[in-house]
C-alpha cells in the first residue's frame, strides 16, 4: 500500500529511516519557505530534482490525491518542526487515514523556544494563533489574541505560535491595553525570532517594551509570569454579595445566583449573553468559572454599568466585556451565544426573548420575580416549542431578633429555562 511520509525538518540533521524515504521518493512536497530550509540540508542536492513547491495546504491536500492511485508514487510532505503541533500531521491523518500517513518528526519549535530561554515547559499552556495567511480565509481557530489576559490568570506561561496578524507587538498590545490589574508589570514577553535560521534572535522585555518593536517570521511568543505574579484564586466560585459593588441590595442573591449558573449549564468555551445583568453578579461567577468563555455583560443603566466595571476589574475577570444599551438592540452586533441569561428586561422580555431564539441559542434561562413575568416567559418559551423547567427558589435567611435567631424570608425567585 502506498504510503504518504510527513518529514519534520528545521531543526536537526535527517535521521537515518528519514534519509532513506526522501532518497527513494518520486516526489518531495514543501512550501516556498521548507524548500528553502531544505536547501541546507546535505541529502538536498541528490533530490532537488523532486522537489515540488505548493504554497496552499488545500493545492497540497488536491495534488497528493491526484497522485495517490499511482503505485510508483512515493510522496514525501515536507513539514516545519513536529508536524503534529499545530502543524500539517493532523490534517494529513485526517485526509487519508493513519494507516496510509507515517510521521518521522524533528524538534517541535516549542522545544527549542524554551530551551533558547531556559525555561522548563511542562507548565506551559500551548496555543495557536496562526490563522493562514489570507485574512478571507481563516480558519477559525479555538483562542483568540484577546482570550490572552483570561488564560493568564490560569496558566504561569503561554507560548503562542503567532503569525502577521496576531504578531508578538499586538499580543504585548493585548497585554498593555488589559484590565485586569497590573498584569503588564507581572510578565516578561520572550520572541523567539526565526528558529534555526543562520540570522535567529531572541528577544526579552516587558509588554511596553515588546509593543513599540518589530519582527522577523517566522516567530514564538512565550510570556511568562513573576512567581509573586501568578496567584490563581484558590475560589472560583461562590462570591459573596458584600464582595461586589452593587446599589441599594440590587443584586442576584448569592442563593438564587448559584442555581442560575447550575441551570445554565455553561460550556468551557463559547458566547454567553448576561441580558439586563445588574451588578454584573452572575457574569462574574461564570466569567471567573470558564476564562475562556466569552461573557457579554449587558446592561442600560449607568450607575449598574460602574459596578460592573469595578467588579469586573476587582476579580480579574478579562473575558467580560461590558455592552452599555437597551437589549434587544443591542444585541445585534454580537457574536452568536451559546447560552443566555436574562436577569433583567425593562418590560421587554417578549421582544429580546423573541430575538434571543432567532440566535439558536441551546438554553436560554430567565429569571423572574413576579408570576406575570413567569407566565410571559413560559408562553414565550411554549410558542417557540422550548422544552421547560420551571423553579421557584425560596430563601431564608436567619436573623437575630432579641438574642434569638429567627428565620426571615426573602422575595421568592422563578427560574425559567428553555431548552431545545
Amino acid at each position: 500500500m502506498n504510503k504518504i511520509y510527513v518529514i519534520g525538518i528545521g531543526y536537526k540533521p535527517l535521521e537515518k529511516r528519514a534519509r532513506e524515504i526522501i532518497s527513494n521518493s518520486s516526489v518531495i512536497l514543501a512550501s516556498n519557505r521548507l524548500s528553502e530550509v531544505f536547501k541546507g540540508y546535505d541529502e538536498f542536492e541528490t533530490v532537488k530534482d523532486k522537489v515540488k513547491v505548493i504554497n496552499n495546504v488545500d493545492e497540497t491536500i488536491n495534488f497528493i490525491k491526484s497522485q495517490i492511485s499511482n503505485l510508483k508514487s512515493r510522496i514525501v510532505l515536507l513539514a516545519s518542526g513536529d508536524p503534529t503541533f499545530f502543524g500539517i500531521g493532523r490534517r494529513a491523518v485526517r485526509e487519508f487515514g493513519k494507516d496510509m500517513v507515517e510521521i518521522i518528526p524533528d524538534l517541535s519549535c516549542i522545544q527549542i523556544a524554551f530551551s533558547r530561554i531556559k525555561e522548563s515547559w511542562d507548565d506551559a499552556f500551548l496555543m495557536s494563533l496562526h490563522g493562514g495567511p489570507h485574512p478571507e480565509k481563516r480558519r477559525r481557530l479555538p483562542y483568540e489574541i484577546t482570550d490572552i489576559p483570561a488564560l493568564l490568570q490560569k496558566h504561569p506561561k503561554i507560548a503562542i505560535l503567532t503569525d502577521k496578524q496576531n504578531n508578538p507587538s499586538e499580543i504585548a498590545r493585548i497585554l498593555v491595553q488589559s484590565e485586569i490589574s497590573n498584569l503588564k508589570s507581572k510578565v516578561i514577553m520572550y520572541v523567539c525570532e526565526r528558529l534555526g535560521y543562520s540570522d535567529e534572535n531572541i528577544s526579552e522585555g516587558t509588554p511596553e517594551e515588546i509593543a513599540s518593536m518589530t519582527f522577523g517570521e517566522p516567530n514564538i511568543v512565550i510570556i511568562k509570569q513573576s512567581e509573586a505574579g501568578f496567584q490563581p484564586s484558590a475560589i472560583s466560585f461562590g462570591l459573596k454579595e458584600n464582595e461586589l459593588a452593587h446599589s441599594r441590595g440590587l443584586i442576584t442573591k448569592d442563593e438564587v445566583r448559584a442555581v442560575t449558573i447550575h441551570k445554565l449549564r455553561l460550556p468551557q468555551k463559547g458566547v454567553f449573553w448576561d441580558i439586563g445583568a445588574g451588578s454584573g453578579s452572575v457574569s462574574i461567577e461564570a466569567a471567573r468559572l470558564y476564562p475562556e468563555l466569552k461573557v457579554f455583560t449587558l446592561e442600560k443603566n449607568e450607575e449598574q454599568i460602574d459596578h460592573i466595571k469595578e467588579n469586573k476589574g476587582r476579580f480579574n475577570a478579562a473575558n467580560i466585556e461590558i455592552i452599555k444599551g437597551e437589549a434587544p438592540e443591542v444585541l445585534k452586533s454580537l457574536a452568536l451565544p451559546d447560552r443566555v441569561f436574562i436577569g433583567g428586561s425593562g418590560e421587554r422580555l417578549k421582544e429580546i426573548m423573541d430575538y434571543v431564539i432567532k440566535t439558536k441559542a441551546k438554553l436560554i434561562v430567565v429569571n423572574a420575580a413576579t408570576i406575570e413575568t413567569m407566565n410571559d416567559a413560559v408562553q414565550c418559551f411554549e410558542e417557540h416549542g422550548f422544552n421547560i423547567a420551571i423553579s421557584e427558589i425560596s430563601v431564608s435567611r436567619a436573623k437575630t431578633i432579641a438574642g434569638k435567631r429567627h428565620m426571615s424570608a426573602l422575595n421568592p425567585i422563578f427560574i425559567i429555562t428553555g431548552e431545545k
